[in-house]
């Protein structure tokens, strides 16, 4: 038996300097007569890379919601949810820690500011300009307890 391993490997950039990847390692066993065949040979390693790729494409293209297990966005079929692309881990994080050295209540700002019931429902760019914001009031002293 002869063992084909393919990977691939991709990064996409998001707004407001964001990035997601993916990668997949696939490794398959063939016939060895396929070792005195190199266009047989070639096909299937084509038809592998092909599916790593397609792997990884799936993957980057999968629903922002299922990145999250906490995210309750309902998506539409392009992957966004009806507002935009769904807010980064990442950035839900940063709101969290940021708000918690604010001594502020997150959920409620988030509402307050974008009408939304729950954090995990913020778009990327609602997110960002959140964390904006927090940040300014942290650089200008403002700092009143919102808990």
């Amino acid at each position: 038996m002869l063992k084909l391993n393919a990977g691939f490997s991709r990064k996409v950039g998001e707004a407001n300097y964001g990035s997601r990847g993916a990668t997949v390692n696939i490794e398959l066993e063939v016939e060895s007569n396929l070792a005195g065949d190199p266009d047989g040979l070639m096909c299937r390693v084509r038809s592998l890379f092909d599916l790593a790729r397609k792997s990884v494409d799936d993957e980057l293209n999968a629903d922002a919601g299922s990145r999250s297990e906490t995210s309750t966005q309902k998506p539409s079929t392009n992957g966004q949810s009806p507002r935009g692309r769904a807010a980064t881990m990442s950035q839900l994080r940063a709101i969290r820690a940021i708000c918690k050295s604010q001594n502020r209540d997150a959920g409620q700002l988030a509402n307050q500011k974008f009408s939304v019931a729950d954090l995990n429902e913020l778009t990327l760019q609602e997110a960002s300009s959140l964390i904006d914001d927090l940040k300014s009031m942290a650089s200008n002293g403002t700092n009143g307890g919102g808990r």
